[in-house]
């Protein structure tokens, strides 16, 4: 093999092994992208709303990306919930709607199956955060 064919085939190489690396590279700042978005809407906290929503059972009724165990069947998965267009089917998808109906689903739609979890402020936030990353 000539050395300028070595070398192309070299290129090649290198290039199918570089690629894998660079898809991780690339997911890994989405996510992270998608985190500090998701802190700058809500004012939480992404690792402390996944802390929250594991600490609140969320996952014994919801299926929830990223959450262990959370394989729920009675309420709505909540994949793709930071590009969903609303809310309990009610309330347009935003920050101030999704920490309002966390801290008090009944209130915003009485007599829905999701119960009043008796969320702080802050607890609210957090799991809105980590919900804003499920793209």
């Amino acid at each position: 093999m000539s050395p300028s064919l070595r070398f192309v085939v070299g290129l090649m190489v290198m290039g199918v092994a570089a690629a894998p690396v660079s898809f991780a590279v690339m997911r890994w700042q989405a996510n992270a992208q998608a985190r500090i978005t998701a802190e700058q809407l809500t004012g939480g906290d992404v690792k402390q709303g996944e802390i929250v929503i594991g600490a609140y059972g969320c996952g014994s009724c919801h299926v929830i990306p990223g959450i262990s165990a959370a394989s729920g069947k009675v309420g709505p998965p909540l994949t793709g919930m930071a590009v969903r267009a609303e809310i309990a089917g009610k309330l347009a998808n935003s920050p101030e709607a999704m920490i309002q109906w966390l801290r008090s689903p009944q209130t915003v739609v009485p007599g829905n199956g999701m119960p009043n979890q008796g969320l702080t402020e802050q607890q609210a936030r957090d799991a809105a955060a980590y919900l804003y990353t499920l793209k």
